[in-house]
């Protein structure tokens, strides 16, 4: 790495964050700031426009898929790599749909990260040596062809953002509180999720949140 290159780390686990961060500055590599949810994420993102933001993919308050989206939309030019202990292919779909330049797991090396950062600088996509390339061919060709969307993809930004906070626990007052929108905004959202996932109770939306990665089992 040879020109100065920024990062920001968006990760919950304090002493995994440190790790990272360690890293990257043992590295030459300029941490300009960390966040531990993915609001904060995206909100430092804005603010600090890294080059390249290390994104975990389970994050409290706001997904790192959902993160990634969202600063993508705005600041399409800063890299984001996505970190997850996920191997399968959907997530790593999600990941490409949501803007994301590189994803690799977290079993892999140091030095792999450090390739990656490189790599999607470059303007190129970096996969986990774990996913073969032709998986990036697939997801291009599936694009093109325009499969129909998922259930998840179906869903608002509010609605995924409403359905993290119901999987993580919170009820319909703590969210409306968080949200600053009303109750039965709350109960109306919640409503239209259910409906689209074609699931009818809280612990369902549950195991489904847990099934997509929303959130940790």
């Amino acid at each position: 790495m040879t020109e100065s290159i920024s990062a920001l780390v968006v990760e919950d686990h304090a002493m995994v964050r440190q790790g990272f961060i360690r890293l990257l500055e043992e590295r030459g590599i300029e941490v300009v700031g960390e966040a531990e949810d993915g609001r904060r994420g995206v909100d430092m993102a804005l603010e600090l426009k890294p080059d390249v933001v290390i994104m975990d993919i389970s994050l409290p308050l706001l997904r790192g898929i959902e993160a990634t989206k969202r600063i993508k939309r705005e600041l399409p030019e800063i890299k984001v790599i996505i970190l997850t202990v996920h191997s399968e292919e959907n997530y790593l779909y999600e990941a490409l749909k949501a803007g994301a330049n590189g994803y690799l797991l977290k079993e892999r090396t140091a030095d792999e990260l450090l390739d990656a950062i490189d790599t999607v600088i470059n303007n190129e996509t970096y996969l986990s040596p774990n996913f073969p390339q032709k998986l990036l061919q697939s997801y291009n060709k599936m694009v093109r062809s325009g499969r129909k969307q998922d259930e998840f993809s179906r869903l608002t930004k509010r609605e995924r953002e409403i359905l993290q906070l119901i999987a993580e626990g919170y009820t319909s007052k703590e969210i409306a509180e968080d949200l600053f929108i009303s109750r039965k905004t709350v109960e109306n959202h919640r409503a239209n999720i259910m409906n689209k996932l074609e699931i009818h109770d809280t612990a369902g939306l549950v195991r489904y949140a847990i099934k997509i990665g929303l959130i940790e089992s």
